[in-house]
């Protein structure tokens, strides 16, 4: 994301704000929901209403923010064209899986084995999700700077 960032530089300051809402943000906000579950994981102790109850919130949070990233993508101010995996990346997708996490987080008063094998399979989706994306930013904004030397 460093790299992501970095490449970033020299572009229009209206067109990297309105990105970095969109795109940006998006795949820092997931890889620290990411980090934060890992986190959570390791405590020794913890018990597990409380793993469900943190891992709850960050289902709530998490599929409210992928909503708000899709009001973004389509809302107004938004110029960038999108490639038709945009849309199901940055927002469908990440959103789906909040909801996979809420079910997970249910599921710990349930079915509390199976529960945190669910809990890291989404973590698992989330991560690879953020991964598609920074590489996707990456990808896009290479192909830009190169347009842009040419010119």
């Amino acid at each position: 994301m460093f790299v992501v960032a970095t490449l970033m530089a020299g572009l229009e300051s209206a067109r990297v704000s309105h990105g970095a809402r969109v795109f940006f943000t998006p795949i820092i906000f997931h890889f620290a929901v990411v980090l934060i579950v890992s986190a959570m994981a390791v405590v020794p102790g913890m018990p597990t209403t409380a793993a469900g109850v943190i891992a709850g919130m960050l289902a709530v949070i998490g599929f409210a923010y992928a909503i708000m990233t899709i009001f973004r993508m389509f809302g107004p101010g938004s110029t960038n064209p999108l490639h038709w995996t945009d849309k199901y990346f940055y927002g469908v997708v990440p959103a789906i899986v909040y909801l996979g996490l809420a079910g997970a987080a249910g599921a710990v008063w349930f079915m509390p084995g199976s529960a945190a094998y669910a809990i890291g399979a989404t973590m698992l989706i989330l991560l690879l999700i953020g991964i598609r994306d920074a590489w996707d930013m990456a990808i896009f904004l290479l192909q830009g700077s190169r347009e842009r030397a040419a010119r």
